[in-house]
């Protein structure tokens, strides 16, 4: 079994700062608002160019850093709340929402186009991306939840609500919610209903819940069943039974040719059931359901994911190597942590380091990268990719999964963090309850879900901190000059850290630095500052606050 990280890195940190900053930026996602230009709705057209990706896609790493410091979660839970309460807004649906109809430019796409249309039917053809909300044999269907169609936005929406319970263990999306607010188009939905919803639809569709409308993609309905896999996982019910006879009597010969020995070289990227036409392209560009797959039938995701970079001439790399863009290759850096292929790992992460601009804004401590866009604000789709890469060892995305948050819920908790000023790169029980793999018993999930909610969020933004009773003081000593700070209970142990420069490394200036140089620190403010490899803490304010028992995440109604 393997085991979490044990601690946060500089890059980690630097990257969740920026993210934090990102989602506490205030802007609007009702239909007279607009988001902020921020978030990225420019990445991977015409499919993918939609702002709520870029909230799909800042949601894994934090999930995964959240597996490091169990016992820290504040900021996490803060920023999943924002991330998730923007997707409830009318911009997270505005392909659903806007896209009527047949595309009526549909005979003038550019020739990039072709990949994405089989032959036969190009000029005639709407391009994927276009929703076609409306036509026959559907109609008009303004829920995009409800709708038969737009699995993108409901099955992705549901692994949020899912990585969100998973890392904090509230239940307040499991309260009515309104989406779309617009008028009389606002829909209620909840986390549980979302999963029941989305069960029966795809029970009812052997083949598969379709996105845009005549299209269902393996991609998206990977990423629809790991939503329900966590479901089960966190509250004890079996929906993801969908999923697996989907991949038993479909996916996995129809779709992805994986019950023959060879391995694939061309895969569906989606089917139209109702011309009956697969479209098949190379597996090297077609293996990306890998990603949402291995959690869930992790042999054959990585039996697709060998197909694939094999396709690429790079599952034994013998030299530099050349990346095939930010999205694949920040998927390919993270199945390969995740799986353990080391030497493709090095080649891969010295590729994205070589190619995508790893950078330091060393006035706010923020990690980003700007994959040589030359663009004012970092590209959001990519970023949260990278850094789930970053942030991934072996195991851990298949864990989220697989394995349920244990006793974290009611174990002691750092609350009072200031973030960003201070981070925490380390906090965790120092004896951990080991993991169970099977599915938890109804009162392990009421361990993880038992909080009592606030009222419904309905079109309320997350407030800022949690609030609840005032945690009592134990023996955390924010000032101790080294890299630990220990509980007097025992049961926790945290390590504090605000990064500034990150490469070259950093020796303590009572230290010779091994390089004969003391290299430049980053100064954040409050008397803070990292050393790299040590820490020595200033004036952090609010640490050493742990929580001693279960702790209402809400005020309770």
């Amino acid at each position: 079994m393997t085991v979490p990280a044990q601690a946060l890195s500089d890059r980690d940190i630097g990257w969740l700062r920026y993210l934090h900053r990102k989602v506490t930026t205030p802007d609007s996602w009702e239909r007279d608002g607009r988001p902020h230009e921020h978030w990225d709705n420019l990445s991977d057209p015409p499919m993918l160019c939609w702002h709520r990706f870029d909230l799909i896609d800042s949601t894994y790493a934090v999930a995964m850093m959240a597996d490091v410091t169990p016992a820290w979660r504040e900021v996490y839970a803060r920023i999943l709340d924002e991330l998730i309460f923007r997707h409830t807004g009318w911009w997270a649906a505005e392909d659903w929402l806007t896209q009527i109809g047949h595309d009526p430019d549909r005979a003038n796409y550019p020739d990039l186009y072709r990949l994405l249309i089989p032959d036969h039917l190009w000029g005639d053809y709407d391009v994927p991306g276009w929703t076609a909300n409306g036509i026959e044999p559907w109609g008009l269907q303004i829920d995009p939840i409800g709708a038969d169609g737009n699995l993108f936005f409901k099955g992705f929406f549901l692994l949020m609500l899912g990585l969100h319970l998973r890392t904090t263990g509230d239940d307040r999306w499991n309260q009515p919610f309104d989406i779309v607010r617009d008028g009389e188009n606002t829909f209620t939905w909840f986390h549980t209903a979302i999963a029941e919803h989305l069960h029966r639809q795809w029970t009812d569709a052997p083949a598969g819940c379709h996105c845009e409308n005549t299209k269902v993609w393996p991609f998206c309905l990977a990423g629809a069943g790991l939503g329900l896999q966590l479901h089960d996982l966190l509250r004890g019910t079996d929906h993801h039974a969908a999923f697996d006879r989907w991949w038993t009597d479909t996916c996995r010969s129809k779709y992805l040719h994986l019950d023959r020995d060879e391995l694939p070289i061309a895969v569906t990227l989606y089917y139209d059931p109702i011309l009956d036409v697969h479209h098949e392209i190379p597996v090297m560009v077609g293996m990306v359901p890998a990603l949402y797959l291995a959690p869930q039938v992790p042999d054959d995701a990585r039996r697709l994911f060998q197909a694939g970079v094999t396709q690429l001439g790079q599952w034994e790399p013998t030299a530099p190597l050349a990346p095939p863009g930010p999205r694949p290759s920040a998927m390919n850096l993270w199945l390969a942590k995740e799986w353990g292929l080391h030497s493709l790992a090095e080649a891969l992460a010295t590729a994205a380091d070589d190619h995508y601009q790893p950078t330091w804004d060393t006035a706010r401590g923020e990690f980003t990268w700007g994959f040589q866009l030359d663009e004012t604000h970092p590209r959001g789709q990519y970023n949260g990719t990278m850094a789930a890469a970053q942030v991934a060892t072996k195991g851990s995305w298949w864990r989220l999964a697989n394995v349920g948050p244990g006793d974290r819920f009611s174990e002691p908790t750092v609350t009072g963090v200031d973030f960003p000023s201070v981070a925490l790169r380390e906090a965790a029980g120092t004896e951990p309850t080991p993991p169970s793999l099977s599915p938890p018993s109804a009162s392990a999930v009421q361990r993880a879900t038992g909080h009592r909610s606030a009222s419904p969020t309905q079109a309320t933004r997350p407030a800022g901190p949690r609030t609840g009773p005032t945690p009592p003081r134990c023996g955390c000593d924010p000032t101790e000059p080294t890299s630990k700070s220990r509980c007097l209970s025992g049961a926790n142990q945290c390590s504090y850290a605000v990064p500034g420069r990150e490469d070259p490394p950093v020796a303590s200036p009572d230290e010779p630095s091994t390089s004969g140089r003391t290299d430049h620190v980053s100064d954040l403010g409050r008397g803070t500052r990292v050393l790299r490899g040590r820490q020595r803490i200033g004036s952090g304010g609010g640490l050493g606050l742990c929580r001693t028992g279960p702790r209402p995440l809400l005020p309770t109604p």
